[in-house]
């Protein structure tokens, strides 16, 4: 039996923590499950997974779908697309079966990559070696969630690169099933002997195709929709994320009208220790200003009402009742109390 192997690519940087993520689960959840009950996709879909931040992880091996079980995603520091894209040929050398003088190989694989920001190291070289290797064995359908994508970088992979609007909940669910209707369509396609490879039509509101005759600068700064800090739990030792999201506001000033910058809570996030593990270990420079976010969470491991201490070291961490305070990320010792005024403060890589 002929496979299609289907691969997704996607970027689970800390600016997709939070809400994005949990809708990124939840659509995959959905896709497989209507591919289940679909006859064709039953018979030539095969799924698996690849995650990528800082460094790349092989969520879910290539399976049938019929055993295919919906993961939870981890999120990781840093876009290192060379490195996803590393993984994800690693992953096509090894799996996919090539037609010879006695078998009949896999249809081409089709690759789904999902990315919400730019990448923080060189992807040139990775890019080079999917034009020169991949470009004509394998489909790649690049997509944007929301405006802040490299999308000139996106375009030297594929012609189809499309901006995915993730406004709320009712649109991811329209784009996920976009993800599935174009995986059906492509299952049916292999089984008539056509090219295997049809995507489904594009609602022109949800998901959109980008016009790559048009010029498309590349951007090569940190993603400013969000800022993402990293903290970990005094008591628990556990890593967490707090979320803030751009907000632009417009001041009056005499007979001028100023618009200011500022960042608005979004909320505390817990994560597991992978998170290290996908990180990219590089020396992180970016700052912000304590002046531009509004707003503190509780500590989303144990609940201590302060989870914006900053240490000495220049980690956060949370704080309780306790006199003297240990940081968990260096051990010093130590107690707190608040300054007067705005101080810079390490932002993660996004």
């Amino acid at each position: 039996m002929r496979r299609l192997p289907i691969y997704f690519l996607i970027d689970i940087s800390e600016s997709m923590v939070g809400e994005p993520i949990q809708q990124v689960e939840e659509g995959l959840a959905t896709i497989i499950q209507a591919l289940k009950t679909d006859p064709n996709a039953i018979e030539t879909v095969w799924v698996s997974i690849i995650v990528f931040a800082g460094q790349p992880k092989t969520l879910v091996p290539l399976q049938e779908i019929i055993s295919f079980y919906p993961p939870k995603f981890p999120i990781g520091s840093g876009t290192s697309l060379s490195k996803g894209l590393g993984h994800l040929m690693f992953e096509l050398r090894k799996n996919i079966v090539k037609t010879t003088a006695e078998q009949k190989g896999d249809w081409k694989p089709i690759v789904f990559l999902f990315t919400d920001g730019v990448p923080t190291d060189d992807s040139k070289s990775a890019i080079t070696e999917w034009k020169q290797n991949w470009q004509r064995t394998a489909n790649l359908v690049a997509v944007s969630f929301g405006n802040e994508t490299d999308t000139a970088l996106l375009a030297e992979l594929t012609d189809n690169v499309l901006h995915f609007k993730n406004t709320d909940s009712s649109s991811y669910k329209q784009f996920f099933k976009w993800v599935t209707d174009s995986i059906k369509t492509s299952s049916v396609s292999v089984e008539n002997n056509s090219s295997g490879f049809e995507l489904a039509n594009l609602d022109g509101e949800t998901v959109t195709k980008i016009d790559l005759t048009k010029h498309l600068p590349s951007k090569h700064e940190i993603d400013n929709n969000f800022v993402v800090l990293a903290g970990k739990c005094q008591n628990t030792k556990r890593p967490y994320l707090i979320k803030y999201r751009k907000d632009i506001s417009t001041n009056n000033f005499g007979d001028l009208e100023i618009d200011t910058r500022s960042y608005k809570l979004v909320g505390g996030f817990q994560v597991d220790n992978t998170y290290f593990e996908l990180s990219d270990n590089s020396n992180n420079e970016f700052k912000i200003n304590t002046e531009e976010l509004i707003g503190a969470p509780t500590c989303p491991c144990c609940g201590n009402q302060i989870a914006f201490a900053v240490c000495s070291c220049g980690k956060l961490h949370c704080l309780g009742q306790e006199e003297v305070s240990t940081c968990p990320w260096c051990g010093n010792e130590g107690t707190y109390g608040a300054g007067e005024g705005g101080f810079d403060v390490n932002r993660t890589q996004g």
